[in-house]
């Protein structure tokens, strides 16, 4: 046998063996070709695998250099579904779709509208009267004894002199203005981009719905549409209790400070009603703002009362108020809402705060509807 081995020319060198090996004919005429690699072949596992990999890492970089787009796009399909029901109602009235959509969408564009009016007055006075106050402080300043001692010590005024006329402090100055600048021009067009695709959404909304349920198999797409419809509802129900308490936020805010007395009621009430949108720590902001300016712009006494009066609120709003309405249009227990709030938090900051509960709502529906379901068969 390994005679016959060592008597057969090779291939290598030998052309006509090259050709009797490799089956050459009129057909073939560079030989017949071999059978195919199959799936399980080592080079073909293992390029599929690398290919896989490979493409999978390129669709994280692509998603992370994408993450702002892909996080405007959701919220405007968040925001979409939850305005919604708002345009349903309308159509049940007899309104066209365009025409419900175009109400609900000015709607909107109102309230935003009139939540920067009502701040510009304040803004405006306080930087009058802060322009116009400057030379009394600086006068203040001056005559403070203790101030005098210790520039007489250790010479303030001279180095905060040479610091504010230093190169240095007024490159940094000009950094923080243009930084401060690009926040505000960026913070403008992500709002404008994603009331644009709100608007774009909210119209084809029924299209869009269709498209993804089709995707679904037709033995099963029924039962995919009906839980579809629900979990959509479920995000409208969740949008319209956050509004229903940030509404009452903002109201029982602008009654109480009317009754105390207090400055720019409207504005410092529409700051609540717009923080208390976002999950857990949205009141307490708000309940900050209003009580900073009650001390800068009121007494004392008006802090303490504001003070006072937030922290019984905010007892009543989250014991009482949050979980009730809730409970009633999401349908999720309240430790639940607080723990899904939290991990959206940690995830994806404010937005993910925002879409924390809806989400939870959806996923218990599912464990619910088609998780428990299978387990009991089995």
């Amino acid at each position: 046998m390994q005679e016959d081995v060592a008597a057969t020319p090779d291939p290598a060198h030998d052309l006509e063996q090259r050709k009797i090996e490799a089956g050459v004919d009129h057909r073939f005429p560079f030989g017949r070709p071999g059978e195919p690699l199959g799936r399980a072949h080592p080079f073909v596992f293992g390029f599929v695998a690398a290919l896989g990999v490979i493409t999978a890492w390129q669709l994280f970089n692509a998603a992370l250099n994408a993450k702002s787009v892909l996080v405007m796009i959701t919220v405007a399909m968040f925001l979409a579904v939850g305005l919604n029901p708002a345009v349903e109602r309308l159509r049940r009235v007899g309104l066209p779709r365009g025409l419900a959509v175009g109400m609900v969408f000015l709607g909107v564009i109102l309230f935003f509208a009139g939540f920067v009016a009502s701040l510009v007055q304040p803004v405006s006075e306080q930087t009058t009267e802060l322009r116009k106050n400057i030379p009394g402080y600086v006068k203040q300043l001056q005559e403070n004894e203790r101030l005098a001692e210790w520039d007489k010590r250790y010479g303030l005024l001279d180095r905060a002199e040479k610091t504010v006329n230093s190169e240095g402090f007024q490159d940094q100055l000009t950094s923080w203005a243009t930084g401060i600048g690009k926040v505000a021009v960026n913070g403008l067009f992500q709002t404008l981009t994603i009331l644009i695709l709100t608007l774009y959404f909210l119209s084809s909304l029924p299209q869009i719905k269709t498209f993804f349920y089709r995707l679904a198999p037709r033995s099963r797409r029924a039962r995919v549409a009906l839980l579809g419809d629900e979990i959509l509802d479920r995000i409208g129900g969740y949008v319209a209790g956050q509004f229903t308490i940030a509404f009452i936020a903002g109201l029982t805010t602008y009654i109480f400070l009317s009754i105390i007395g207090m400055k720019y009621a409207l504005a410092l009430a529409l700051i609540v009603a717009v923080t208390d949108l976002i999950p857990l720590i949205g009141a307490t902001i708000g309940a900050v703002v209003v009580t900073l300016v009650a001390f800068l712009t009121g007494s004392l006494t008006d802090g303490i009362v504001c003070i006072v009066f937030y922290i019984i609120y905010q007892q009543v709003e989250n014991y009482l108020v949050y979980p009730r309405v809730m409970k009633r249009t999401v349908d999720v227990q309240p430790a639940v809402t607080i723990v899904a709030a939290l991990i959206g938090g940690a995830l994806l900051g404010v937005v993910g705060a925002l879409l924390a509960i809806p989400t939870a709502a959806s996923i218990a529906l599912l464990i619910r509807e088609v998780v428990v379901p299978r387990q009991e068969t089995m």
